[in-house]
C-alpha cells in the first residue's frame, strides 16, 4: 500500500441504525413475504440483511435527508486533488461478513473506521479511490464487517497519479452453462425508493445531474444492483439464511436505467475454501451490456440433493453443531422414517424442514461418501441396455482384430431405440447430460410413457430439457422430486417441449399449489392432473391457463383440505370431469355458515371424498348445490358412512346398506355410488327405505319438532309425492305407573281365505302382560274364528336388506382400482346395462310372525302401538 493518499485514515465516524432501517433496507432491496426473517421484526429469526453495512457510509447516524454532495466534501485526502463528488460513480465492492449484525444498534457504539488503500489515475476516463471501510463496535473492537471499495471520479483523471496495480478477475467457467439465472425488473420507483436507505445521490433521482455526466438522465444506484444480486444468491443457493455467505463482490461495470430487467447467472466452481464453496456470477441488463461483472461469493450452499446409499435427501444447512467438533451438513430426508429429529439439537434449532410428516432431519458429515449422481441418458441406458458396457475388443499389435459383442450391441441400440415406456424411478438423475453422452432424441426417440419420480432434480428446467427431446411423449411423473424456487423459473421453452403431454404427475413433491399450477400451465394440452400428498390445505386463486379448459381429472387425495370451500378456485376448471379428494380432513362444506356454498362447474360428474371425517348428511344434502352435475360418488369410510343413523341404526351388520340407502335417497341425480351402479329399483328401494326412516323420526319427535325433522330431510316432499307419507305413530310420553302405560293399542288386520269380507280392521287395547295364546283369543273373539286356527303376524314398518349389497357397496377388495378404472370410463353416463354382474340390492318390509307360547305381547313387539295381520293357517 503505497502512493498518494495510500494509508490515510479518516477520522472514525458514529453510525447507528433502527429496526425500521433495517426493515425498509431488506424491502428495497428485493426480500419477499416468503423471507419474513428479514422483514418482520417480531420473526423469531429476525436478521439483518447480510449487506446492509455498504449503506452506513452514507447513512451515518442520520435518521434525516443528508446533503449527498456536503457530505463528500467533508474530508480531504492529503497528496492527491480535490475530486468533483457530483460525478462519482461506483467502481468495485467487496464485502465480508465476519459476525451479525444486530437488528438494532441501540446499547452499543459503532464506529466505521476507513482508510485509503489507494488512489489511481486512470487518465481521461477519471480517477479511482479504493478505500476498506472497517463496521467495528467501539467499546469492544470486534469488526462486524469489512468493505473493500473503489469510487470512479468521472472524468478527473490525468492529475499525474499511479495507474494502480492490474485488478484479479473471476470470470464465469469457460462452456460451462449457468446452474441458475434469475430475473429482477426495474421501474421509475427502484432509486427513488432505495435512496431512502440513505444514499441520496441527485444521479439517482433526478434526470439533471446523469445528463452532465453523460448517462442522459437517472441512473439507478450501483449499489442497488450489488445488494439486489445478493439478495437473488442468498435466496437461489443459500436458502435465505444470512449465515450461509462469507463474502460477496463485484465490479460496477455499466449504469442500469429505471425500467431495465437485470438478468443474473450464476455459476458453481466446485472450489471449496473450509466449507465455503465458490460462486461466480454475471449481471447484465437484459437485451443490453454487463452491469456487474467480476462476480464472486463464498457460500454455503443449501439445497444439494444428494443419495446415500439409496436413501435421497435434501441439503438444509452447512455448519457446526453446539457440543460437537466440526462442520455438519443438515439433510432432510425424503422418506421420513429415516430421520432422527427436527432440525434441532440440544435445544437449538438448525434448519426447518419442510415436510410435516415426521421427524426427517438428521446430521450427516460432509465426508460420508454419497452416492455419484447420473445423466438421463446414462439412467436410461444403465437400466435398460447395461450390458452395453460389458462387451471387449480383442486387439493384436494394436489394431482392432474384432469387436466382440458388436452385433449385440446394435441390437441393444436398436432395442433402445423402440422404447415407448421409460421407469427410471430413483435412478439419482440430476442432469440431461453428462460429457460423452448420445443425443436424446437419437437415443430415445419413440418414449411415451415417462417416469423421472424420486431423483436428484433440483430445477424443473432440467426435465424440460429432457422432455424437449421426446416428440412421442404424452405422460410424465415426477412424484417424489423436491424442485426449488419453481416461481422463479424462466421455462421459456416449456410449451413447446411440453405441448403434447396429456398425463402429469406431482405427486409427494411438497410444491404449494401456485407452485404446481405454474409448472402444469407449461402443459397446454393437460388432461389429467395428480397432486397428493403436498400437503396442500388451500387452493388460492392461482392463474389457470389452458387447464381451464382442457384439465379432465384432478387428483388431490392425501392433502390437508379440511372443507370444499379449501378448493373453491377450481370452479375456474370448466371441463374438469373428475375430482379424487380421498384421505384428506374434509368435514364440512364451508368454514364459517356465513359463507356461500362453493359452486363446481356441470362438468364434473366424479367426485370421490372417501376416507374423509363427514359426519353430518347435511354435508351430502349440500352436494347438488356444490357439484350439480355430479352422477357418481365415492363417500365409504366416512363416519357419517359408518354410522349412519346412531338413533335406530342397531344392527353392525346393516349398516353399511343403511348408509347406502340414505346416500342414494338423498342424492337424486346419482347414478353410481361406491363403484357399484344404481339400477332403478336399487334407487326406488333406497328412497322407500330412507322415507321410512324420516317416518320414524317424525314419530320420535313431537309435533312441534316436526319442522325441524323434515328440514332436515332436503327430499322429504320430493319423496311422499312419488311414495306417499310415511306412517308416523308417535309415542306419547305416559306415566308408567299409569294403566295406560301397561296397555298396546293393536290394530288388528283381517286376511279372509274366501276373499268374500276383504280385509277387516278392528282395534282394541291388550295388557303388555298377555301372552301370544292370550292374544290369539282375543282375535279370535274379534273376527269369530277359532284362536289356534290363526297366525299372527307383527308388521313393523322397517325395512330389511334381501342380498347384493356387499357386492356393490364395498370397497375394500383386490379389483377396487380396475373398478375405479371402470367407473372413470364413463362416468357420467352409466345405465343399467354396465351394471356388474351378481345380485342386486333388494330391500323389503320386516316382518315378525307371533309364534304360539307363554311369551308376553310386551317383549314380543316395540312401543305401545302395534300393526298385527291376522290370516288362517
Amino acid at each position: 500500500m503505497s502512493g498518494p493518499g495510500a494509508g490515510f485514515e479518516y477520522p472514525p465516524r458514529e453510525v447507528s441504525w433502527m429496526k425500521r432501517d433495517v426493515l425498509l433496507f431488506a424491502n428495497t432491496v428485493g426480500c419477499t413475504a416468503n423471507e419474513l426473517h428479514f422483514l418482520y421484526e417480531l420473526d423469531p429469526n429476525f436478521a439483518v440483511f447480510p449487506t446492509y453495512p455498504v449503506i452506513l457510509p452514507f447513512k451515518k447516524d442520520q435518521q434525516e435527508v443528508i446533503d449527498f454532495y456536503a457530505a463528500q466534501k467533508a474530508v480531504k485526502i492529503p497528496g492527491v486533488p480535490d475530486f468533483d463528488a457530483r460525478r462519482v460513480v461506483d467502481g468495485q465492492r467487496l464485502i465480508q461478513f465476519l459476525k451479525p449484525l444486530p437488528t438494532t444498534s441501540a446499547g452499543k457504539k459503532f464506529e466505521l473506521r476507513t482508510k485509503v488503500l489507494g488512489v489511481y489515475d486512470k487518465g481521461k476516463p477519471g480517477t479511482v479511490v479504493e478505500i476498506q471501510e472497517d463496521l467495528v463496535d467501539a467499546g469492544t473492537g470486534e469488526v462486524y464487517s469489512r468493505a473493500i471499495g473503489s469510487s470512479f471520479y468521472v472524468a478527473q483523471g490525468n492529475w499525474g497519479g499511479p495507474k494502480g496495480p492490474a485488478t484479479q478477475n473471476f470470470p464465469p467457467p469457460q462452456g460451462k452453462t449457468p446452474d441458475v439465472e434469475f430475473e429482477h425488473q426495474t421501474n421509475a420507483q427502484t432509486p427513488l425508493l432505495y435512496r431512502l436507505n440513505g444514499d441520496y445521490n441527485p444521479l439517482h433521482a433526478h434526470p439533471e445531474p446523469g445528463k452532465k455526466m453523460g448517462f442522459g438522465g437517472v441512473i439507478i444506484h450501483g449499489l442497488y444492483s450489488f445488494n439486489s444480486t445478493c439478495h437473488g444468491l442468498l435466496e437461489k443457493l443459500g436458502g435465505s439464511n444470512p449465515a450461509n455467505i462469507k463474502e460477496f463482490q463485484a465490479r460496477f461495470a455499466s449504469p442500469v436505467r429505471p425500467g431495465d430487467k437485470i438478468v443474473t447467472s450464476v455459476w458453481r466452481t466446485g472450489e471449496m475454501k473450509g466449507e465455503w464453496e465458490e460462486i461466480r456470477f454475471v449481471v447484465k441488463v437484459a437485451g443490453g451490456k454487463v452491469c456487474l461483472s467480476n462476480g464472486r461469493a463464498l457460500m454455503k450452499v443449501i439445497g444439494d440433493r444428494l443419495s446415500y446409499d439409496g436413501a435421497v435427501c435434501t441439503v438444509r444447512y452447512i455448519g457446526e453443531v453446539e457440543g460437537t467438533s466440526g462442520v455438519w451438513l443438515g439433510v432432510e430426508w425424503d422418506d421420513p422414517a429415516r430421520g432422527k429429529h427436527y432440525g434441532s439439537h440440544k435445544g437449538i434449532r438448525y434448519f426447518t424442514c419442510k415436510s410435516k410428516a415426521g421427524a426427517a432431519a438428521s446430521f450427516v458429515r460432509p465426508t460420508r461418501p454419497a452416492d455419484k449422481p447420473k445423466s438421463f441418458v446414462a439412467a436410461v441406458t444403465e437400466k435398460y441396455a447395461s450390458e452395453l458396457e460389458k462387451t471387449a475388443v480383442i486387439k493384436f499389435s494394436n489394431k482392432v482384430a474384432e469387436e466382440v459383442g458388436f452385433d449385440k450391441i446394435q441390437r441393444k441400440q436398436a432395442q433402445l431405440s423402440e422404447l415407448k415406456v421409460v421407469i427410471v424411478d430413483g435412478a439419482r438423475i440430476a442432469s440431461a447430460y453428462s460429457d460423452g453422452d448420445e443425443q436424446i432424441a437419437k437415443a430415445f426417440p419413440k418414449i411415451v410413457e415417462l417416469d423421472l419420480s424420486r431423483n436428484l432434480f433440483q430445477q424443473v428446467g432440467t426435465v424440460v430439457t429432457i422432455c424437449s427431446e421426446l416428440p412421442a411423449l404424452r405422460s410424465l411423473r415426477l412424484n417424489g422430486n423436491r424442485f426449488q424456487e419453481v416461481l422463479n423459473e424462466d421455462l421459456k421453452d416449456a410449451k413447446e417441449a411440453l405441448k403434447d403431454v396429456k398425463d402429469l404427475s406431482l405427486e409427494e413433491t411438497l410444491m404449494s399449489w401456485e407452485e404446481i399450477c405454474y409448472v402444469a400451465t407449461k402443459f397446454e394440452t393437460l388432461s389429467t392432473l395428480s397432486a397428493s400428498a403436498n400437503q396442500l390445505s388451500s387452493l388460492p386463486q392461482t392463474p389457470l391457463a389452458a387447464l381451464s379448459s382442457t384439465l379432465v381429472s384432478l387428483n388431490l387425495e392425501f392433502n390437508g383440505f379440511t372443507a370444499m370451500t379449501d378448493i373453491a378456485s377450481l370452479a375456474g376448471l370448466t371441463s374438469l370431469r373428475n375430482l379424487h379428494m380421498k384421505g384428506n380432513y374434509i368435514s364440512t362444506i364451508t368454514h364459517d355458515q356465513s359463507e356461500d356454498l362453493p359452486v363446481f362447474p356441470t362438468s364434473l360428474k366424479y367426485l370421490d371424498i372417501s376416507y374423509n371425517r363427514v359426519s353430518s348428511w347435511a354435508f351430502v344434502d349440500a352436494l347438488p348445490t356444490c357439484f350439480p352435475g355430479m352422477t357418481s360418488l365415492r363417500f365409504s369410510h366416512n363416519p357419517i358412512y359408518d354410522d349412519p343413523d346412531h338413533k335406530f341404526s342397531k344392527e353392525p351388520k346393516t349398516i353399511t346398506e343403511e348408509a347406502y340407502m340414505f346416500t342414494v335417497g338423498r342424492l337424486a341425480n346419482l347414478k353410481t355410488l361406491n363403484f357399484g351402479t344404481i339400477s332403478e329399483s336399487d334407487r326406488q328401494d333406497a328412497e322407500m327405505f330412507y322415507l321410512g326412516r324420516i317416518g320414524k323420526h317424525l314419530a320420535a319427535a313431537s309435533e312441534s319438532q316436526e319442522a325441524e325433522v323434515i328440514k332436515q330431510h332436503g327430499r322429504y316432499a320430493e319423496l311422499c309425492e312419488l311414495y306417499g307419507a310415511p306412517v308416523v305413530n308417535r309415542r306419547k310420553e305416559i306415566n308408567p305407573a299409569f294403566l295406560e302405560a301397561r296397555l298396546v293399542t293393536v290394530q288388528f288386520t283381517f286376511h279372509s281365505t274366501t276373499g268374500k269380507d276383504g280385509v277387516v280392521e278392528r282395534t282394541t287395547k291388550i295388557p303388555k302382560s298377555f301372552d301370544i295364546y292370550a292374544v290369539k283369543g282375543i282375535a279370535g273373539k274379534l273376527f269369530g274364528q277359532r284362536p289356534l286356527g290363526l297366525r299372527l303376524t307383527w308388521e313393523t314398518g322397517e325395512w330389511d336388506p334381501v342380498a347384493g349389497f356387499d357386492d356393490e357397496v364395498e370397497d375394500s377388495s383386490d379389483e377396487e382400482e380396475e373398478a375405479e378404472r371402470k367407473e372413470l370410463e364413463d362416468a357420467a353416463g352409466l345405465d343399467e346395462s354396465s351394471q356388474p354382474e351378481g345380485k342386486t340390492g333388494k330391500w323389503v318390509k320386516r316382518e315378525v310372525e307371533l309364534q304360539d307360547g307363554p311369551r308376553q305381547l310386551g317383549f314380543c313387539v316395540d312401543g305401545l302401538e302395534a300393526r298385527i295381520r291376522v290370516e288362517l293357517r
